[in-house]
């Protein structure tokens, strides 16, 4: 336990927070130096092979030492944290034998991660949480499931009994920010089947993820002086509102869960004479996101229809698309990490992706990727925490896999 605790706290140390705004690749450089540490932490282990490459890809890969003939298999996780707060000066806190009430994260600020606001907490009562100190995100996203990669790898290379197949090992930058396998060499990886560890709480087990789609949209208003504005001023604040008021409030993430998409607002910037406004489309069903999306455009259509030709402009990108379409055609990955946690003692919860992982791009990659527990709570934000046993049970199922497929 010691060791997985210091390898997080090592990583979550360094801001690694990606930008969603820069187009280099990665999209900061701080990232290249958690990157970097990885390199000469794994060639320390001794994995010679470890490199890391321009676009901020870490991979290094250990051969077999079994006779069985093992498929390669990859173990992925992002090192990037997201720029919805801040993950610099990060200042874990770290509770032992947690007693299951609610925990101060910052007296001064009045700051309370609280059973009632979050009642999953009280399952870890008795175990040994890390958690914010409630000015920052902690970075578990992903970077509990890097330290349990680091971890399940020091394993081996320390007990050179115990038997596997060619493994991979891989490390990105940018998912936070959807850019996470741009760049990407698969070939180069060489896994036949990989696993991202970057789910949630313990026993996640995912191969369903949204569609996704990002649109931009931007109102040209006409700037009137409002004491002469009658029949003249187009205020694009009050337009970009109305398209928005046009989308089903039924179809808001704070209403939807499970199979249900959504429409998100995520950035809304304006004055009278210019609006942009930003959104996320959602939906695991691909006829209902092709709907959605012809949705927005039908709103746009219509403003322009209402105010004029060039009133609203629209940028719809589609960004990934639902894995289970390339999962299940090799289902056996998911019963192997299914077996695997149960021989953790550890009950696996089959669900799907609210959201989108590296590997959701993957496996439309030919590399079949579901998606593992990292074991965190509460991501992207000062309350964000997690329990270290569900880490150590995490290191436990990588491992459990790998001999599941030597066998």
């Amino acid at each position: 336990m010691e060791k997985l605790i210091d390898r997080f706290l090592r990583y979550v140390a360094i801001d690694t927070a990606s930008d969603p705004n820069s187009m280099s690749q990665p999209s900061t450089n701080k990232q290249l130096a958690l990157s970097e540490l990885l390199v000469k932490e794994l060639k320390a282990m001794g994995i010679e092979n470890a490199e890391l490459d321009k676009f901020g890809y870490v991979m290094a890969s250990i051969p077999s030492n079994t006779e069985i003939d093992a498929p390669a298999i990859g173990f992925i996780a992002h090192v990037d944290t997201s720029p919805d707060a801040s993950g610099a000066r990060i200042h874990p806190k770290i509770i032992e034998n947690y007693d299951g009430k609610d925990i101060v994260l910052n007296e001064e600020k009045g700051i309370v991660l609280s059973v009632n606001d979050f009642p999953e907490m009280e399952q870890y009562k008795g175990q040994t949480l890390i958690t914010t100190d409630g000015t920052t995100l902690l970075g578990a996203d992903d970077k509990a499931g890097v330290a349990e990669i680091m971890n399940a790898v020091g394993y081996i290379m320390e007990h050179p009994e115990f038997k596997h197949g060619e493994i991979k090992i891989g490390f990105t930058p940018d998912e936070e920010i959807g850019r996470g396998v741009d760049k990407f060499d698969v070939a180069r990886f060489g896994a036949k089947y990989a696993y991202t560890m970057d789910g949630g709480e313990i026993g996640e087990l995912e191969y369903e993820n949204f569609n996704a789609a990002a649109a931009k949209i931007h109102i040209q208003g006409s700037n009137i002086h409002p004491g002469y504005a009658k029949e003249k001023m187009l205020n694009s604040i009050i337009i970009a509102s109305e398209l928005n008021d046009m989308l089903p409030i039924n179809q808001r993430p704070e209403f939807t869960c499970d199979y249900e998409g959504f429409f998100h607002i995520t950035h809304f910037n304006g004055t009278v004479e210019e609006t942009d406004i930003q959104y996320i489309i959602r939906d695991h069903d691909f006829e209902k996101f092709e709907r959605k999306k012809d949705m927005l455009r039908k709103c746009v259509e219509f403003i322009n229809f209402k105010y004029g030709q060039n009133c609203a402009r629209l940028d719809l990108t589609d960004q990934y698309y639902n894995m289970k379409k390339e999962v299940e055609p090799h289902y056996h990955i998911v019963e192997k990490a299914k077996q695997a946690m149960e021989m953790a003692g550890v009950k696996p919860n089959v669900k799907p992706i609210r959201g989108g992982t590296d590997g959701a791009r993957l496996s439309f990659m030919n590399l079949p990727c579901p998606n593992i527990f990292a074991g965190g709570h509460n991501f992207h934000g000062k309350y964000e925490y997690v329990p270290v046993e569900s880490m150590e049970k995490a290191s436990e199922v990588i491992l459990n896999i790998i001999s599941l497929f030597a066998k």
